[in-house]
């Protein structure tokens, strides 16, 4: 773990990860699919410059095992929304504020979606930041310090639920990133969970 903190690219990454994030998120709906298209930019560059992409498995397999995973992964927040209506805390109210910050209305919004902030988070988080990680622990704690930091970069924003929406999906990606060594395979799962949570069948 202590060859972890000396790892000045991963450090450095991730601090410039939640700057831009936490900046991203102090601005209103109108803005933010611009500026969080340009951070994921940015993070798929650090990612590019410094890390070599895998794929060891073929896009059949990719495809076999990331449909059923982005589904699995959406009938679990589906779950997880319904134990939220049994807290006395007005966790739903947060939900439908979510909604109403990432709502989709143009098309272009639907292909950033797609070609830029779906692979961009896991060419970073699970391509770089858990690949960096994995060198020095072993998998099982990379895969929940990934999804902590994951979740971290989201802290300023605000929104307990983002958070936890981003540690354990974080945890989901990072068990398939481990098992399979796919960004193929995360990017698909990636869709096919946002499609269904954004798209057609919506939580709020």
């Amino acid at each position: 773990m202590v060859r972890c903190l000396k790892d000045w690219k991963l450090i450095g990454s991730l601090i410039l990860a939640c700057c831009l994030i936490s900046i991203t998120f102090d601005y209103k709906h109108q803005v933010f699919w611009y500026l969080y298209t340009a951070t994921m930019l940015f993070l798929i560059s650090i990612t590019i410059i410094a890390e070599k992409t895998e794929d060891k498995i073929s896009i059949k397999q990719a495809i076999f095992w990331g449909i059923p995973s982005g589904i699995l992964l959406y009938v679990l927040f589906s779950f997880g929304k319904w134990l939220l209506s049994f807290i006395p805390v007005n966790a739903l109210n947060q939900i439908t504020k979510l909604y109403e910050y990432f709502s989709l209305e143009w098309l272009w919004q639907y292909l950033l979606l797609i070609f830029v902030i779906i692979p961009g988070e896991e060419f970073f988080w699970r391509g770089f930041v858990l690949k960096r990680i994995l060198r020095y622990i072993h998998p099982t704690a990379a895969v929940i310090i990934g999804a902590s930091l994951n979740a971290l970069a989201f802290c300023l924003t605000g929104y307990l639920l983002l958070i936890l929406a981003a540690f354990f999906s974080g945890l989901v990606w990072g068990i398939l990133y481990v098992w399979k060594r796919s960004l193929p395979l995360l990017i698909i799962s990636h869709l096919i969970f946002d499609l269904l949570l954004f798209v057609l069948f919506p939580l709020a």
